[in-house]
């Protein structure tokens, strides 16, 4: 029986650690014998994210935009404790964050239904798919150790030539301070992008024919000495 042909490249994205291995193996013993697989690859191991100064994790994001289809290998974002292990240049974002925000941010989520492994609410027959806004925010933010007294300002330039500026906090002892953005578009929609909205979960629910809730940005914020900080679920809806 001859392979599957492929009309358009899938982007492989690998990744650190055991995922690599992971993802060769399930290449060679569920894709090969079977798909005549075409890639466009990128490495997003930690080693060469650190090489390419992170531009390998923007170059795989654009590709997918490129090609509209992509598998991606589970990456580590890196602490303190992973810039010694693995002599990184400086404390890179995570991967997941910059591909969001270069693809526009929403995030779905399902899970993969086994059979022989039952949920814990036993009458819950169909999986529950968990739609997430994850643009702006902390996913894109700036970080900045403050170590001598002064003023932190917020400052914005208009291309029109306009200057806003706003004072943060003055220091008068060493701490941090965080920039984060987002955009109307994804916080404030129209009644027009709320019907289109509407429209597109309920096709989405009817292609999949599973339940849908929208959840709002559930984070951590990983502090300048690399310790974690988690915040509570902003809500549903």
């Amino acid at each position: 029986m001859g392979k599957i042909q492929m009309q358009t490249p899938l982007v492989e994205m690998d990744g650190d650690e055991m995922t690599r291995i992971l993802w060769q193996l399930i290449k060679d013993e569920l894709l090969l014998p079977f798909i005549d697989l075409k890639t466009e690859y990128y490495d997003l191991g930690l080693e060469y994210r650190n090489e390419t100064d992170d531009q390998v994790t923007i170059d795989a994001a654009e590709a997918t935009k490129k090609y509209g289809v992509a598998v991606k290998c589970a990456t580590i974002t890196p602490n303190k404790a992973r810039m010694s292990e693995y002599n990184l240049k400086k404390m890179y974002k995570s991967p997941n964050g910059t591909i969001r925000a270069i693809l526009d941010g929403t995030v779905f989520r399902a899970p993969i239904v086994v059979k022989g492994i039952e949920p814990c609410v036993k009458n819950w027959k169909k999986p529950i798919t968990i739609a997430r806004h994850a643009y702006g925010d902390v996913y894109k933010n700036s970080e900045m150790y403050i170590d001598k007294p002064g003023d932190a300002m917020l400052v914005f330039k208009g291309e029109d030539g306009e200057e806003r500026t706003e004072l943060i906090h003055h220091f008068d002892t060493p701490g941090v301070i965080q920039g984060v953005h987002n955009l109307d578009k994804s916080i404030g929609l129209t009644p027009e992008q709320k019907e289109e909205q509407r429209k597109l979960r309920h096709e989405y629910i009817q292609s999949v024919r599973a339940n849908l809730r929208a959840q709002l940005n559930n984070v951590s914020i990983k502090n300048e000495d690399g310790s974690i900080t988690p915040l509570k679920p902003k809500g549903l809806n």
